[in-house]
């Protein structure tokens, strides 16, 4: 790396604080400087060029540099750069897109709410679950359940629905009333000789327990993503959603699909939610909403959790909550712009043929002796590696090998990224299988190379 003091890299040293690393190790190491990208490619500042086959992060499903994007942006950045929602203002760009959404949405809804992030939707949910409940005379149904490994992101509340220790430890989280069950990862967690149907009969047996013991009437919302994402890419086991939200339905309780990541395409449908049959009161939308080119993320919500909304902001005489630029004008014209492009190119459709491709790849790496599991769908896939596939234990400190492997995929031309010892594959919606291949074959040879440093490390 070039440690002159004026370098890109110098001064990212000097000047920035990264979200998701190590700040000690990043002041030796330094930041890889991403500056131009194009379709599934991106190039850094030494015209190295790459793979980016985490689309960023889960989410420019139409590709960089996308001029289609750029032009909306631009047409809309003239006409009308910034407006808001507040005091029953509104704009086209919003309207169509609310419009859009809801008659996207593979269930009834009623009305589309939009923030920044998938965090400030999460956090969004939150609040309104809360005040659903005071307006519906049920103050005491308060608490949220999600899953341990789950991510929801991370504002304070969205923090604390996420179930992974990193984003709890020093920050004095969860908040109180969040609980976690248990995650659906059957490789992982399921008993010997427990099939795919008990283990997802025994977690919703969980689920059910930990109700119990909390007090159903106390119990406001489930969160869930289709496929647990920056969990590891944790494909939920035959049954778990159908028996899940059996549970839930018997108490009453909401269901709130997390579709940040699985949403607009990700799995070979438009949502995760018919991948696997679920049936939400509010869904959470963001990422490939807009292909992250502009921030933008919405909530859905179903009539059960709007009619009490509108009565409640009634008495109060307002729904006291938003953001400045919740539903910017600027960035609901790209996501419109965007759907589009999904649409008009198949990209679901590419999801779910390239994606089958991609998967039928990597599962020819479950042989190799430091890969544990092959899991996915459509276009998100993981490889977990293990150092004893017998034992499905870790080498050395859990992380160190995921983190190697993934340090050589990036000598090799592809950006990805490494949850613990899961490596993580989400590219954009517009890979072909020929670039499938040439990703694969980059995994092969980083895994090769890593073979050989795993045994004379013992």
């Amino acid at each position: 790396m070039d440690t002159r003091r004026n370098s890109p890299e110098g001064r990212d040293i000097r000047y920035h604080l990264h979200g998701y690393t190590n700040a000690r190790k990043h002041q030796e190491s330094g930041p890889l400087v991403i500056e131009k990208g194009d379709g599934i490619y991106v190039e850094d500042v030494a015209g190295n060029r790459y793979i980016e086959a985490m689309a960023g992060l889960w989410s420019v499903a139409v590709g960089f540099s996308e001029k289609r994007l750029v032009d909306a942006a631009t047409r809309q950045m003239s006409k009308l750069p910034y407006y808001h929602d507040f005091g029953s203002k509104s704009h086209s760009p919003l309207i169509d897109l609310a419009e859009r959404l809801v008659q996207m949405a593979p269930v009834p809804m009623s009305k589309a709410y939009f923030t920044n992030s998938g965090s400030e939707a999460n956090d969004t949910a939150m609040k309104m679950i809360w005040y659903r409940s005071n307006a519906l005379g049920q103050p005491a149904r308060k608490k949220i359940i999600s899953r341990k490994r789950g991510y929801h992101g991370v504002t304070i509340a969205a923090a604390s629905l996420t179930g992974l220790p990193n984003n709890h430890l020093s920050f004095d989280l969860p908040i109180a009333n969040v609980l976690h069950t248990s995650t659906p990862h059957y490789w992982r967690e399921a008993a010997p000789g427990e099939s795919e149907e008990q283990f997802a009969s025994r977690l919703a047996g969980d689920l059910e327990k930990l109700i119990l013991a909390e007090g159903p009437e106390t119990i406001a919302a489930f969160f869930g993503e289709p496929i647990m994402g920056a969990g590891g890419v944790i494909v939920p086991p035959v049954g778990y959603w159908e028996k899940i939200q059996s549970v839930l339905s018997k108490y009453d309780i909401l269901l709130v699909a997390d579709e940040v990541i699985c949403g607009f395409g990700r799995t070979g449908e438009m949502f995760g939610s018919q991948t696997f049959g679920i049936r939400p009161d509010i869904m959470v939308l963001s990422k490939q909403i807009s292909s992250s080119y502009l921030p933008i993320s919405a909530l859905l919500i179903n009539e059960g959790v709007f009619e009490p909304i509108a009565d409640e902001s009634e008495r109060i005489g307002t729904f006291g909550h938003g953001f400045t630029g919740g539903g910017h004008p600027v960035a609901a014209a790209v996501a419109l712009e965007n759907l589009k492009l999904i649409e008009e190119r198949d990209l679901v459709g590419n999801a779910r043929a390239v994606g089958a491709h991609l998967q039928a790849r990597l599962r020819r790496l479950a042989s190799h002796p430091l890969v544990g599991e092959v899991r996915g769908v459509g276009l998100i896939a993981a490889v977990e590696l293990v150092a004893d596939k017998a034992g499905k234990a870790p080498w050395g400190k859990p992380g160190a090998l995921g983190a190697q492997v993934n340090g050589l995929l990036q000598q090799n031309g592809v950006i990805s990224r490494n949850m613990g010892d899961a490596i993580a594959f989400c590219p954009p919606l517009i890979i072909t299988e020929a670039q499938v291949d040439t990703l694969v074959d980059a995994v092969e040879r980083s895994l090769a190379a890593a073979l050989p440093q795993v045994r004379a490390q013992g």
